[in-house]
């Protein structure tokens, strides 16, 4: 059996030289491309046609959710494999959904990132223990992932970055530094998040954010 060809999609330059490093050390992985956006991610997948694609949730451009979303319909051999920060079980629900294969937080030890990239390649899936647990008492309790049809969902995953920000008090310029975007772009993102959740003021997208559980007050 071939090696298993891998896809490390993430923004951060020196996480990918991390990953990449770390999977070096095993003789049946190999790194085929790293993508810093998800419409690389796709562009890569298209052209590489890997075995399991890494990807991280929020990403310029493209983010992690609608990456998984195009790759699905493009390249549906290929496994999805969330590697991120957030270890919400809102998350999990929604990129399960979207056809993910596992979802391993970054906190997790080198050890079980390889052993997710080993499952799901060999068609399981995979959810680290910080996620299972939670994820199998919502459905034992009979909580359902939240619909698509939620004004929130039909948010991009930068969007939901942005909202975050805005509510927590940021200006559009602290926005931008720390998103590495332009004011301009910064200010885009904010138009959309009002037209698509009706919203018209940074009070009420501040009342928004903290029944959403975004903020705490």
């Amino acid at each position: 059996m071939g090696r298993i060809k891998v896809l490390i999609a993430d923004d951060h330059t020196i996480l990918r030289e991390g990953i990449r490093s770390l999977l070096k050390l095993y003789e049946d992985i190999e790194v085929v491309g790293e993508a810093a956006d998800g419409n690389e991610a796709v562009e890569k997948v298209t052209k590489l046609s890997p075995d399991v694609v890494l990807m991280d949730i929020a990403m310029p451009g493209l983010g992690g959710l609608e990456a998984t979303l195009e790759i699905r319909k493009r390249s549906p051999q290929t496994k999805i494999l969330v590697l991120t920060q957030y270890d919400d079980r809102e998350y999990v629900f929604r990129f399960l959904k979207a056809g993910a294969s596992g979802y391993v937080v970054k906190k997790a030890a080198g050890t079980e990132l390889v052993s997710a990239i080993r499952s799901v390649y060999r068609g399981g899936s995979f959810l680290s223990p910080s996620v299972a647990r939670p994820v199998i008492e919502g459905f034992l309790h009979g909580q359902e992932p939240p619909e698509t049809a939620d004004a929130y969902e039909r948010l991009t995953d930068r969007e939901k970055q942005v909202l975050k920000l805005v509510a927590e008090g940021h200006s559009n310029s602290e926005i931008a530094k720390m998103l590495t975007l332009s004011i301009k772009t910064v200010m885009g993102h904010r138009a959309n998040i009002m037209d698509k959740l009706g919203i018209h003021n940074r009070t009420e997208l501040i009342k928004f954010a903290i029944r959403k559980r975004l903020i705490s007050i």
